[in-house]
């Protein structure tokens, strides 16, 4: 499992020593994500719904930067996951990591950014991000279209649909 190592005043639950990392800055944050995001094959960086956001061949999402997203005091990414990691995330570790508004209930995991991080794991949970998004990709290409789309892009234009 992921664990984030974070400024505490108290011990860790482990009972292990806590390692103090600086808070990271805004700027830094998304620097530090760009160079991670942008080294996996056909990513792109543009903004999207007011975020800059990182995508797999320029259409779809896996992971979006959030600094203080509509006033929740967060810095934090957006990333798509695996099924059943949200979840066990959440619950192992709720002070580092939640349920994002709009794209949770798909499964997408918010992690906060500024609590200290581990850049490592960061940069593991964008590859795992990138990787579920690819895979769904190639799993939708090897589809058939739905009955419906098929007809409406054969239909002529005196069909009915």
């Amino acid at each position: 499992m992921l664990r984030f190592v974070w400024q505490s005043a108290r011990a860790p639950r482990d009972g292990t020593a806590c390692a103090t990392i600086r808070r990271v800055s805004p700027a830094a944050a998304l620097a530090r994500l760009r160079k991670v995001c942008l080294s996996f094959e056909d990513a792109s960086l543009r903004p999207s719904h007011g975020a800059p956001t990182f995508f797999v061949r320029g259409k779809h999402a896996f992971v979006m930067f959030l600094d203080n997203h509509h006033g929740d005091g967060r810095l934090a990414i957006w990333c798509a996951a695996a099924p059943g990691i949200q979840g066990a995330l959440v619950d192992a570790e709720p002070e580092h990591y939640f349920v994002p508004p709009y794209v949770g209930p798909s499964g997408w995991l918010g992690v906060r950014l500024d609590r200290g991080v581990d850049w490592k794991q960061v940069a593991e949970l964008c590859e795992q991000a990138y990787l579920e998004r690819t895979a769904k990709l190639k799993k939708a290409k090897g589809k058939r279209p739905s009955e419906s789309a098929h007809r409406r892009s054969n239909a002529g234009p005196d069909a009915e649909i």
